[in-house]
């Protein structure tokens, strides 16, 4: 709920985040509550349920997305094909197929499953514009169909990279500037 102090009660500056609700969780995934998304990415900002989907086409190459400049956090970085948050009763799985849809156009006939494969904690201040502190799980797909259709609202750019090639030379894609959920991600599947 917003106080009179918090971002999401500035109607002046409404941002679209202020309209939508994450999962405020526990250090176990468990749910406490909802709590207001801009809210929750704010000051300390609230531990909350987030997911990360890597994305791979049949040859072991993974789809990187690049964020909307558009985006209050992490705008331009370079993410693992799409990250988001689940509603209140959704499943990561069906939050990842929604967002693959919506973000990029992938179509559940375009690949066989979505496997949870991953589940880590963490906390990245992003500059003074504010924080993520989630409870992430990390998902899988790999596609048989690439056909891809971006949103331009949720997506900038898009680079299919050889995955173990990007995990072992990092210094050779510093230029695109990683989210750190994905690295924290990449980095525990290897």
């Amino acid at each position: 709920m917003s106080t009179p102090d918090s971002p999401s009660a500035d109607a002046g500056t409404a941002h679209p985040n202020a309209g939508q609700d994450v999962i405020a969780v526990d250090a176990d995934d468990e749910s406490t509550g909802t709590v207001n998304r801009l809210d929750a990415h704010t000051g300390d900002g609230t531990r909350h349920r987030a997911f990360t989907v890597l994305v791979f086409d049949q040859d072991g190459r993974i789809l990187l997305a690049q964020r909307s400049p558009e985006k209050r956090l992490w705008d331009t970085f370079w993410d693992g094909t799409v990250a988001s948050h689940p509603v209140e009763g959704q499943t990561q799985v069906e939050a990842t197929r929604e967002r693959l849809v919506d973000e990029l156009g992938i179509t559940a006939d375009q690949y066989e499953e979505v496997r949870v494969t991953d589940r880590f904690e963490y906390k990245r201040y992003y500059y003074d514009e504010g924080v993520e502190h989630e409870v992430c799980t990390v998902l899988k797909a790999t596609l048989s169909d690439t056909d891809l259709d971006p949103d331009e609202s949720e997506v900038a750019g898009l680079l299919w990279a050889p995955y173990e090639h990007l995990h072992e030379n990092p210094r050779w894609y510093r230029q695109l500037r990683l989210c750190p959920w994905f690295e924290i991600a990449m980095r525990r599947d290897f």
